[in-house]
């Protein structure tokens, strides 16, 4: 009997609109054999590409890993995927960081001295709308937001209006304009280098500071058949993580000036993010970085074949905009009649469960 798949939990469901991540979706199926779905049922996860597992070749480096105390600066491995970042993205330096909220977070309170100054970001961007407004409640920092389009980008004109005049004590100070590399809300769109560059030159214009929120910023590269350092040369800093299509199973990177980074360190510390023999992360980091084309290669295939299939037999119930899959992410769109998005999901685990 041929097998039958469930979408599990396939996603973040707003109104009508299902927000797909197909790395560890597409790519690592997991068969089920419980009674609930029957012998013949294989489940693909295709909630996001968070949920990926180290392979053996992480497993085994982080085994092997030479560790020390990086509260002290000693562990080894910290310092190597440190450089090795670093010189990726053109950068003087790198941290290694827990996760990727705390790589924006510690940015911004880095970036923004004074409790008050303000970050222009997008509408849609994970950084506004995903980080429980951390850089407000945590940092003290105020959040512009500007209106993203389709594709990630924003108007340059909005963004000249959003820029406060430094002379008017009633208003706070812009300091930072934020961009995202890929845009995970609007479908893992990758920005376009003239887009990164021309924020970069009004923004510099202004005495503001660019910061990339680059958590799939190697999907991008990728996208873009072009080195990182091209998607980020332009910037003062940037966040990537590693825990996502690279696969490590934990960590994010944060790059940008030797005097940016040793304020994150301080920032990282009151976070509670220093840690002691973390080399053990590193080691899976390092791995993945070194594999990143092949994965990155992999991912995006699979998810253009899936748009592909999808537009092809979607017929009147869900549509995908096949040219707007750009990386990793599909949105699909529930169209038909009467038909909500849980519907359409329930009817597809319903089907699953053979019922």
């Amino acid at each position: 009997m041929a097998s039958r798949f469930l979408l599990a939990n396939v996603l973040h469901r707003r109104g009508n609109k299902i927000s797909n991540w197909t790395l560890g979706a597409c790519c690592y199926h997991m068969d089920v054999g419980s009674a609930e779905l029957g012998s013949d049922a294989r489940v693909i996860d295709m909630r996001s590409d968070v949920l990926t597992k180290p392979n053996k070749r992480m497993r085994q480096a982080m085994a092997d890993a030479v560790v020390g105390d990086d509260v002290f600066r000693e562990d080894p491995m910290i310092h190597e995927i440190q450089a090795k970042v670093a010189n990726m993205f053109g950068m003087e330096a790198a941290l290694f960081v827990p996760s990727g909220t705390m790589g924006n977070l510690v940015a911004m309170m880095a970036h923004c001295s004074n409790r008050g100054d303000e970050v222009i970001l997008g509408d849609k961007s994970h950084l506004f709308l995903f980080e429980q407004g951390g850089i407000a409640q945590v940092a003290g920092v105020h959040p512009m937001p500007v209106i993203n389009r389709n594709d990630g980008t924003f108007s340059i004109k909005e963004l000249k209006s959003k820029i406060r005049p430094t002379d008017d004590p009633h208003q706070t100070l812009t300091r930072v304009v934020s961009i995202e590399n890929t845009h995970n809300f609007c479908g893992g769109r990758v920005l376009p280098l003239s887009f990164i560059e021309e924020v970069a030159e009004v923004s510099h214009e202004h005495g503001l500071i660019v910061h990339m929120d680059g958590a799939r910023l190697m999907n991008a590269a990728y996208a873009l058949d072009r080195p990182p350092l091209d998607l980020v040369k332009k910037c003062d800093s940037v966040s990537m993580c590693l825990s996502k299509g690279l696969g490590a199973p934990v960590g994010s990177m944060l790059a940008g000036t030797t005097e940016f980074i040793e304020k994150t360190i301080r920032c990282r510390k009151v976070l509670g993010g220093g840690m002691r023999q973390p080399g053990i992360l590193a080691a899976a980091g390092l791995v993945a970085l070194s594999e990143a084309d092949m994965r990155m290669a992999h991912d995006h295939e699979i998810a253009s074949k899936f748009a592909k299939g999808i537009a092809k037999i979607g017929g009147s119930v869900i549509e995908v905009d096949v040219p707007a899959v750009e990386s990793n992410i599909i949105m699909l769109h529930v169209v038909k009649e009467g038909l909500t998005s849980e519907m359409f999901c329930q009817r597809l685990r319903e089907y699953a469960c053979g019922r």
